[in-house]
C-alpha cells in the first residue's frame, strides 16, 4: 500500500482550522526520511508508527522499534483496513522516556477491531523508539 505526499495522513493529524494534514507534512516526513529526519518526540513516533502500519511498512515500524523488544519480523492482517487513530494521552516520565495512550480501530474479515494501549517510548542517540506498551 503507498501513500502519495498530498494525500491525508492516515494517522488523522489536522491543522489549526481542522483540516486533515497531507501525509507528506505529518508522518510521511519521518516514515519516508527515518535516516535524516527522525520524530521529534514519543507520540509523533507513535503517530507515525499508526501510519507506517497502514501502510504496511515493515522497514519503518522495524527501524523504530528498540533493539531490545524489538521481533524478528513483522505480519501484517491481511484484508485490515484501518479506521482511525485516537490519541487519548501522552506524557514524559522521565528525560528520555514517554508514555502515549492511544486508541487504533480496524477491521479485518468483516470483524472490528479496537487496540487500546499505553506504549512505552525511549529516546537513544537522539531518536526516540518503542519499546513495548500494555493493551487495556
Amino acid at each position: 500500500m503507498a501513500s502519495s505526499d498530498t494525500t491525508a495522513c492516515p494517522c488523522g493529524q489536522t491543522n489549526a482550522r481542522q483540516k486533515p494534514l497531507a501525509y507528506a507534512d505529518c508522518c510521511g516526513r519521518y516514515v519516508e526520511h527515518f535516516d535524516t529526519t527522525p520524530a521529534p518526540d514519543a507520540p509523533s513516533l507513535m503517530r507515525s508508527r499508526y501510519s507506517a502500519f497502514v501502510l504496511e511498512r515493515a522497514d519503518y515500524l522495524q527501524a523504530t522499534w528498540h533493539a531490545r523488544t524489538r521481533p524478528a519480523q513483522l505480519d501484517f492482517d491481511p484484508g485490515a483496513r484501518w479506521l482511525g487513530l485516537a490519541v487519548r494521552s501522552q506524557h514524559s516520565t522521565g528525560e528520555d522516556t514517554a508514555e502515549v495512550e492511544f486508541v487504533a480501530r480496524y477491521r479485518v474479515g468483516g470483524r472490528a477491531v479496537r487496540l487500546h494501549e499505553t506504549s512505552r517510548f525511549v529516546r537513544e542517540g537522539g531518536r526516540w523508539f518503542y519499546v513495548d506498551g500494555d493493551q487495556q
